[in-house]
């Protein structure tokens, strides 16, 4: 089913900024290089209540000692994997047939634009 997707094309990655907000992000990494370069780059990042209480097991358990150590724990680990095309392609299809094989109920659209306060 998805032995065809390649995730490091852009076309497959359902962007959904405009060409503008692409240039601004850009722009914006551009001016934060120097500053990373020199001394690292310290950021805030939010994470939806399921992958926040995921990290703060993490924490509670002494795996972490806080939540930006498991950021960079994991961003590292994220960056490792990088040359590994396959791996990710293979992350990518388990997840797609974990999501297909799921059976659970699935949220109504209303619902799940409410949710994410899309309406």
């Amino acid at each position: 089913m998805t032995d065809d997707i390649d995730i490091d094309d852009p076309d497959t990655q359902g962007d959904w900024r405009t060409p503008a907000d692409r240039a601004r992000d850009i722009a914006q990494a551009n001016a934060l290089r120097e500053q990373a370069s020199k001394g690292g780059l310290r950021f805030e990042a939010f994470l939806p209540s399921g992958l926040a209480e995921w990290v703060l097991d993490f924490v509670e358990r002494r795996v972490f000692v806080d939540p930006s150590e498991a950021v960079f724990v994991i961003l590292s680990e994220h960056k490792d994997l990088e040359p590994y095309g396959d791996l990710r392609t293979e992350i990518l299809k388990r997840s797609l047939d974990a999501a297909r094989d799921d059976t659970r109920p699935p949220i109504p659209l209303d619902e799940f634009k409410k949710k994410m306060g899309l309406r």
